[in-house]
């Protein structure tokens, strides 16, 4: 878990000095799943320091949020990017690996840079219900999975 931790880390600072390049494109999160959200999160806020931010019902389980602080006031306050927990059961994993997730400010733009660049699309970006939200879903030319979120 360290080294995933770890590398997901280091991920995320090459592409926060990279993105300064892209002003339409930032990093939000990084994602990792779990059957139990809760305790996961609890490991994150023991081993390290992380406390949860945020939280969002979802059918099947809940999203935890984590950051850092030395209080939830601290970590909810932290601008940086957060870790986000997502409920996977173990027989319906639909994302076995952690993925990037960035913020777009215009999708179709984005999904033309991806395609023109070596990568593809995981179906068409869709809206997110009625929030006015769009995700899509890139994979890069080894395979890796970026969620990108266009919001309104």
């Amino acid at each position: 878990m360290k080294k995933v931790c770890g590398i997901v880390i280091a991920m995320m600072s090459v592409l926060l000095l990279a993105s300064a390049a892209h002003a339409q494109v930032s990093l939000n999160s990084a994602r990792v799943g779990a059957q139990d959200t809760a305790a996961l999160a609890k490991f994150y806020q023991s081993a390290f320091g992380m406390f949860e931010v945020n939280r969002i019902n979802v059918p099947g389980g809940a999203e935890i949020f984590v950051n850092f602080g030395a209080t939830a006031d601290e970590a909810k306050a932290n601008k940086a990017v957060p870790i986000v927990i997502t409920h996977r059961d173990s027989d319906e994993i639909k994302d076995p690996i952690a993925h990037l997730i960035f913020n777009v400010k215009d999708m179709n733009a984005t999904v033309a840079a991806i395609k023109a660049a070596g990568g593809s699309m995981a179906g068409d970006p869709r809206p997110f219900g009625n929030t006015g939200i769009v995700i899509g879903i890139a994979i890069d030319p080894v395979g890796n999975r970026i969620e990108m979120i266009q919001r309104p």
